[in-house]
């Protein structure tokens, strides 16, 4: 998915030069090469693995305030999925802004001292801060939160529901026995 996320966020860009997702690949492809749609992919794997931990940490610690019974109950999930969400989308947000930063090569931060692309972690993280201070980091946290609240909210009510079929079909299957 990195290729498409590289492409997603350069059309996203404001007075971004690219109407069509072709005339994207393409630019992107002969400028800059291959590695271009793979710069953020250790940021990407380096944001989803504590950004999972984190949601998964939260969806349990409220389920077991809001639902400690841990019976099918859909208000708790949702509003223990949507928390969840929220939490994580917040804390990874600096790795997100990052990401970023790698996929879109963006030129203000280019024309800040920075010579060539930038083109790891480590780099990203010195060319945010140089850009924008500590506050650069959290830039898009309200619009990261608030796409992840019902994103995770209806992952969880989904999971949880088909989760009380299954187990409800299994216990009518044991006593039919």
């Amino acid at each position: 998915m990195n290729p498409a996320e590289v492409v997603k966020q350069r059309m996203q860009m404001y007075n971004s030069p690219y109407h069509r997702v072709t005339d994207c690949v393409r630019a992107v492809w002969q400028n800059e090469g291959a590695g271009a749609f793979y710069r953020s992919y250790t940021t990407q794997l380096t944001m989803n693995v504590p950004f999972q931990a984190i949601h998964f940490m939260t969806y349990e610690f409220l389920q077991e305030h809001f639902n400690p019974q841990r019976r099918y109950n859909p208000s708790s999930h949702v509003l223990s999925g949507a928390c969840a969400g929220a939490v994580a989308a917040a804390a990874t947000t600096p790795l997100d802004v990052c990401k970023t930063l790698l996929n879109t090569q963006e030129s203000l931060a280019l024309n800040s001292n920075i010579t060539g692309h930038i083109t790891g972690m480590a780099s990203a993280f010195r060319t945010v801060y140089q850009v924008g201070g500590v506050t650069a980091y959290f830039r898009g946290v309200q619009a990261r939160v608030i796409y992840q609240i019902p994103s995770t909210a209806i992952a969880w009510s989904v999971y949880e529901f088909f989760k009380y079929l299954i187990t409800k079909r299994q216990e009518e299957w044991r006593e039919g026995k």
